[in-house]
């Protein structure tokens, strides 16, 4: 899936624990969040709980971006599972860290690290 600015990409379920990987590239903004919006909802859907968005390619997320995150993190663990964010570059990690959400979400350095923290759980 493409819009101008942001690609999405899902990778469902292919490893052993059965953890989705939506893969984000570009910018993430009020223009390009639908995008990551409806791939996010079409997992939750189809009743998969376990996700790790891996924000490697990300090099901006505005309000618009986090506030998807923070939205359906209450439904995906009423379902008992999580959301976890992996590969933030620089920029983006550090407004994760100002906005205190490492308090509420997860983050790892890379996608493989977060598919592992699910096994351990």
């Amino acid at each position: 899936m493409a819009v101008d600015g942001i690609v999405v990409s899902v990778i469902t379920g292919t490893n052993s624990g059965g953890v989705s990987i939506l893969k984000v590239s570009g910018y993430l903004d009020t223009t390009t969040a639908g995008e990551l919006e409806t791939a996010l909802y079409g997992l939750l859907d189809r009743g998969i709980f376990k996700i790790v968005v891996d924000l490697a390619g990300v090099n901006y997320i505005s309000s618009a971006g986090w506030g998807i995150f923070i939205g359906e993190i209450k439904r995906i663990r009423n379902h008992g599972g999580d959301l976890k964010l992996s590969g933030m570059v620089g920029d983006v990690h550090e407004v994760f860290q100002l906005l205190e959400f490492h308090s509420i979400l997860e983050a790892y350095p890379s996608s493989q690290d977060a598919v592992t923290a699910f096994a351990s759980k």
